[in-house]
């Protein structure tokens, strides 16, 4: 990283900015071109799990290579100033890189739904219809290597998230 004084290097933060945000970037690979698509994601002990629909751009290219790069940031602001060229970002950010793989036993996709359910925000026993269930892929993110990252002013600026 080119900006060490920027590097996030706590487990603990890195943690929250992965159990809280609710966007993951996934970059994959189209031939030669990168390919990036927004995902809801959920986060736990290491892996990301996404929803599906079983077809599409994403699966077809995950299934030719399973190797992807992410990207999440926690809640950005913008903080504005009399003078333009004074303007700030306030942000933390992930990126990292790892590989995924499809679920497909039922009671594990059940169980990803729930952590994806919770990470936005739902409490309580979740019920999921069984037709529902059989119909969503699951893709768990194994997350293999990350860097973390905050703005130069985020323990600076008095304006709070």
């Amino acid at each position: 990283m080119r900006k060490i004084n920027q590097e996030i290097t706590d487990k603990t933060i890195i943690e929250n900015i992965l159990k809280t945000a609710t966007i993951c970037r996934l970059g994959l690979i189209d031939q030669s071109k990168p390919y990036i698509v927004p995902v809801n994601y959920g986060y736990q002990d290491g892996f990301i799990y996404i929803h599906s629909a079983p077809e599409g751009k994403k699966i077809a290219l995950l299934n030719k290579n399973n190797e992807v790069c992410f990207e999440i940031e926690s809640t950005a602001k913008t903080i504005k100033n009399e003078i333009p060229c004074k303007w700030a970002e306030k942000y933390q950010s992930i990126i990292g890189y790892g590989t995924v793989e499809f679920v497909d036993d039922y009671e594990s996709k059940i169980k990803a739904l729930e952590i994806i359910m919770y990470q936005h925000g739902a409490e309580g026993i979740q019920k999921f219809e069984k037709k529902q269930v059989e119909f969503v892929i699951i893709l768990k993110l194994k997350i293999e290597e990350l860097t973390a990252k905050q703005s130069s002013n985020w323990n600076h600026l008095k304006e709070n998230l």
